[in-house]
């Protein structure tokens, strides 16, 4: 979805619960290094979400408001979110 999307919109990856070393491994391992990565490691951005799990996925327009979607989502799916904050 990023480099389909990435220079109309912008991706930021939320790590938590978890120590930053393994959060710094992961991004690594799976190649997800592309896009800006935020370290809530006290949870308190997950929590102005709402967010318990991953993965969940917050949406926010231009006029800062957010929708949250909990679980994995499809490329159709994100295609259409995507597509809807264009």
């Amino acid at each position: 979805m990023h480099e389909q999307y990435g220079d109309q919109v912008q991706f930021v990856g939320v790590a938590g619960r978890a120590d930053l070393s393994a959060v710094n491994d992961f991004i690594a391992s799976t190649g997800v290094n592309g896009f800006v990565h935020a370290f809530d490691g006290d949870g308190s951005i997950w929590a102005e979400f709402g967010v318990v799990s991953q993965p969940s996925f917050a949406f926010i327009d231009a006029a800062g408001n957010a929708e949250v979607e909990f679980g994995r989502q499809g490329e159709d799916s994100l295609t259409e979110r995507l597509d809807a904050l264009l």
